[in-house]
């Protein structure tokens, strides 16, 4: 309750800087739980085995009861082993790296905005007290600091929303930064293990 008392001391202004308080934390949950399903290094490496081996229907296999970005990327080149595996990851890439951005353009929206709402709260405030202290001069001195109090708090919530939303975003976008480097890795690594099962088919099919 005292601290719901605080906030309610922070003026209207607090309503869109717990707004964005509540928007960044349902994403900051959402991207964790997002990328908590993305690492599959060792069944990207599973899968790159089974390929090696012509155990194609072993590897989507892998990759169907695991669902992650990089094993769908593998999965498209597997499927088009005949047809451009390349370009159809590629293309599956590009549509992964979209889905791992969704949230995190609102995150740094919510960064940069949760200072200049309490900045605003602030300037709002002050004015408050200036127009009492205007009015009835010093006699009312409660209501001069209950304007600065106004001010102070909105600023401290508009920076405090911003630096909890500002830890999880680098996280965000450091992870995201990593899966593109292992699907750019495994990508590389499938495409040359489908040109060589390709090759030993045909050497297989010509000796025959």
């Amino acid at each position: 309750m005292h601290i719901l008392n605080v906030l309610m001391g922070g003026g209207w202004m607090m309503i869109p800087i717990i707004g964005c308080s509540l928007l960044a934390l349902t994403i900051i949950i959402e991207r964790f739980v997002y990328f908590k399903k993305c690492g599959a290094d060792r069944l990207a490496a599973q899968m790159l085995l089974h390929i090696e081996q012509h155990q194609f229907t072993d590897a989507l296999t892998v990759a169907e009861n695991h669902p992650s970005p990089l094993l769908r990327v593998i999965s498209t080149g597997v499927h088009q082993r005949g047809n451009a595996p390349t370009k159809s990851m590629e293309a599956t890439a590009i549509a992964e790296l979209t889905k791992m951005k969704q949230g995190l353009s609102s995150l740094d929206t919510i960064i940069t905005l949760g200072p200049l709402l309490g900045l605003l709260g602030t300037i709002i405030g002050m004015m408050g007290s200036f127009d009492i202290m205007s009015e009835s001069g010093l006699s009312n001195p409660h209501a001069v600091t209950g304007g600065i109090a106004e001010a102070l708090i909105c600023t401290a919530a508009g920076i405090f929303v911003a630096v909890m939303t500002l830890i999880p975003y680098n996280f965000f976008i450091a992870r995201m930064e990593q899966e593109t480097e292992k699907i750019e890795y495994f990508a590389t690594k499938t495409e040359a293990a489908l040109y060589r099962s390709q090759d030993s088919t045909i050497i297989d099919s010509q000796t025959q």
